[in-house]
């Protein structure tokens, strides 16, 4: 099923199991979705789609850390909620060892050093797309390349 219709979907059933906070983190997401595709003048692709999600999602992890930052816990558990919502509907992240693993295959296909790291970055990111946060894409690169000795 296409993303966009899972969403509203479970919309729909929140709605009658009368599940508050899932109805309003599906509102604010199809909201978002439908801004995208009014930006876009048109329907958005699954990938698209995706995007929209990881955007939303990014935005709940940086709100928890600046609201544990802040000391408030309660706006914090609040995000951390609204964000396992979210996290339903993301496709299913790459662990570490994963991820390790292709960069390590894209460091032998490429070459290179921690010199070459935004090349490296790149060819990672194009194979990661959605399956890995970029934070942690960046993170995993230069410890392999600092460990590498190149």
């Amino acid at each position: 099923m296409e993303l966009k219709k899972r969403i509203e979907t479970d919309l729909f059933a929140a709605m009658k199991q009368k599940d508050e906070l899932t109805v309003s983190v599906l509102r604010f997401l199809l909201a978002a979705i439908k801004n995208r595709e009014i930006e876009k003048q048109g329907d958005l692709t699954e990938e698209e789609t995706i995007a929209v999600l990881q955007k939303q999602a990014k935005s709940h992890r940086e709100s928890i850390e600046a609201f544990n930052g802040a000391g408030r816990k309660e706006m914090a558990e609040k995000e951390g909620a609204e964000l396992e919502v979210l996290n339903k509907y993301l496709p299913q992240q790459l662990t570490t060892d994963e991820l390790k693993k292709i960069i390590e295959e894209t460091i032998k296909e490429i070459g290179g050093g921690p010199a070459d790291f935004g090349k490296i970055m790149g060819a990672v990111m194009g194979k990661v797309k959605g399956k890995a946060d970029g934070n942690q894409v960046a993170e995993v690169v230069k410890k392999t390349l600092s460990g590498s000795g190149k």
